[in-house]
């Protein structure tokens, strides 16, 4: 009879020792930066001229360098001039979704 009440209170106590803490770990969001008036036109000149022809991409879908060969062809394809490109460019390395 000991043996089986030693038994079930190590059982007990292992079993205690598993169900670990309620803690939990702050959500960090990304930081985002202000929507300027530049990045305004970024994202708006992003939305309007790739959602054209394929769904959006995230902004954090790619970091910066894989963002430039990116917009150089697209930008071919969508018809839009340095100066835009730059703008979406800025506007999806931001960090703003």
């Amino acid at each position: 009879m000991k043996t089986k009440i030693l038994a079930v209170a190590l059982f007990a106590i292992v079993l205690y020792s598993c169900g670990g803490s309620k803690s939990t770990t702050p959500v960090v969001e990304p930081k985002k930066v202000e929507l300027t008036s530049d990045l305004a036109e970024g994202k708006s000149l992003y939305e309007n001229n790739c959602a054209k022809c394929h769904s959006l991409y995230k902004t954090n879908d790619f970091n910066a360098e894989q963002w430039k060969p990116i917009l150089l062809d697209m930008q071919k394809k969508a018809k839009i001039s340095d100066e835009q490109r730059e703008k979406i460019y800025n506007y999806v390395v931001s960090g703003n979704n």
